[in-house]
């Protein structure tokens, strides 16, 4: 016999409105110089090469090869991803971690299930405009205005998503590599709300175009969240359908793979909502 208790959770994720929050994956799809050639699917065996009735009666396969960058389409980042002077999260050298067939410690397949609150932060939609200007770079004063005026509270433990609008320019990479994203004030201000991801619908979540003035650093972000307080990062995202509902708060499901050794997996990530 099922417990009533689970039958209830059964019952609400049946009834519960879910949003799909990853992008298309196809040949051609924006990816970050940094990770060309991004993604390349064939089919090996087709339904023409086995279908053979007389011999082997009506049913026939087809299966095919993929290659991909870990870093293509909606993915993950995993903590070995970044370094800071040749050290990990945990201070962990890298010298003692990496190796050709990859990391040792803090590899893809640590990545736990990120199943939990989620809240969107649209700041285009707070600015009323269709995306944020290219390469704008997201405060902390924007993030703490457009929490205050949707009445979100980030709170510890939440996946933290914020809407620059490009998300629907996904098919024009040249329009999608300008996307805006988040400026270092952003980044600490995350991380001081202990947040157990964050994400957001551009190719890197950081502002690509913001250097540190003290450490000369682009992508700020990824140091600070990956490598200083072990807050993924989840890039790529599709939160169109997600902001126009109006919804800011839901349960979060993201399940990255478990490749061994890797620095970052796809995702598959959802947002579910109580209702219709």
């Amino acid at each position: 016999m099922i417990a009533p208790i689970t039958m209830n959770l059964i019952d609400r994720i049946a009834r519960a409105r879910v949003f799909d929050l990853e992008q298309t994956r196809f040949a051609g799809m924006p990816i970050h110089p940094a990770h060309r050639p991004g993604y390349f699917y064939a089919l090996h065996r087709r339904h023409r090469d086995s279908y053979r009735p007389r011999q082997h009666g009506p049913r026939s396969g087809a299966s095919g090869v993929l290659t991909m960058m870990e870093h293509s389409g909606t993915h993950m980042d995993a903590l070995c991803h970044q370094a800071c002077d040749m050290r990990l999260h945990g201070d962990i050298a890298v010298e003692d971690v990496e190796r050709s067939d990859g990391f040792a410690a803090l590899g893809a397949e640590t990545m736990r299930p990120l199943l939990g609150r989620g809240v969107l932060l649209d700041v285009a939609g707070w600015k009323q405009v269709d995306a944020l200007p290219v390469h704008y770079a997201i405060t902390a004063g924007d993030l703490e205005g457009c929490a205050r005026a949707t009445g979100v509270e980030v709170k510890p433990g939440d996946v933290l998503l914020v809407r620059t609008g490009y998300g629907s320019w996904w098919t024009d990479e040249a329009t999608y590599l300008n996307a805006a994203g988040v400026s270092k004030s952003g980044n600490r201000w995350a991380a001081e709300r202990r947040v157990a991801a964050v994400g957001a619908d551009n190719m890197a979540w950081d502002s690509m175009q913001e250097r540190d003035p003290e450490t000369n650093m682009m992508l700020f972000g990824h140091a600070h969240l990956l490598v200083t307080h072990g807050i993924h990062i989840i890039e790529n995202l599709n939160l169109e359908g997600l902001a126009l509902s109006g919804h800011r708060e839901f349960c979060f499901v993201g399940i990255p793979l478990k490749f061994r050794g890797a620095t970052g997996s796809p995702i598959r990530p959802l947002a579910l909502v109580e209702g219709a």
